[in-house]
């Protein structure tokens, strides 16, 4: 996460740097002084981007637990029995578009009911050593997890004071999702020939983050950033080395999201 207090810390200083060079001027433009006492409610959109992770826990005993060929689907010639020596997830980036519904509850408060549609790639690595009559192997296998979600995330906004043409606040709340590539037949057909990991359909994320909102002449800019962590064990379990070996695993998202009102 020292990439995102980077950028963080530098946003903070380009704001600074603007705001000192207006205060040289003994000048400053107040853009739409109205905004927050005109309407209750505000509507936009947001365009974001985002990194997947997945919290994983393995069974106790991984690294002794011994599978037989039973369990071993995909691994050509199959072995007689094979051990998951370790499993790690690597995060890939995605995208987000987002439709904000924005009501203001007083002058630092504000309910935002912001759905939207999230797409995102996670893959998990695992470390298996096979077993035949007369030889062992070391393999490193990927497993890619494609995932489309609808999100329908409740949220409450806790906004400082105005300062000229910024704000900063906080947020916090919690979210339905719901996963439309959880299972999709047409992964299935087209690995045929390899064993597909599937997540579960359903999650709760409870959600926190920090945010900027700019003023601008003729709309409200924001930055934000947030994480999102899962409640639920989102894997589906099947008969294969590739679920018995992982005890739970929940979702974790960052992102980071433009937003314009």
């Amino acid at each position: 996460m020292k990439s995102v207090r980077l950028i963080i810390v530098s946003l903070l200083i380009c704001y600074l740097s603007f705001s000192g060079k207006g205060y040289g001027q003994t000048l400053w433009i107040l853009n739409m002084p109205m905004y927050d006492q005109e309407s209750v409610f505000h509507f936009g959109f947001v365009l974001g981007a985002n990194l997947s992770y997945v919290t994983i826990r393995p069974i106790a005993d991984l690294t002794s637990h011994n599978f037989d060929s039973t369990f071993i689907p995909d691994i050509l010639p199959l072995p007689d029995s094979a051990k998951v020596l370790s499993i790690t997830s690597i995060a890939a980036p995605g995208f987000v578009i987002s439709i904000v519904s924005n009501m203001r509850l007083g002058n630092n408060f504000d309910l935002r009911f912001i759905p939207s549609l999230t797409f995102g790639d996670r893959d998990l690595v695992y470390t298996i050593r096979t077993y035949r009559k007369e030889s062992e192997s070391l393999l490193v296998i990927t497993k890619k997890i494609p995932s489309t979600y609808v999100n329908f995330p409740l949220e409450l906004k806790f906004k400082s004071e105005r300062y000229n043409n910024f704000r900063a606040y906080l947020m916090g709340g919690a979210q339905y999702t719901l996963d439309l590539a959880s299972q999709a037949k047409k992964r299935e057909q087209r690995n045929s020939d390899q064993k597909i990991v599937k997540f579960n359909r359903d999650d709760v994320y409870l959600e926190a983050g920090v945010g900027f909102d700019f003023y601008n002449e003729w709309f409200k800019l924001g930055l934000e950033f947030k994480m999102m962590y899962g409640l639920f064990d989102q894997l589906k379990r099947e008969h294969n080395l590739y679920t018995n070996s992982i005890q739970s695993l929940k979702s974790k998202i960052f992102q980071f999201s433009i937003t314009f009102e």
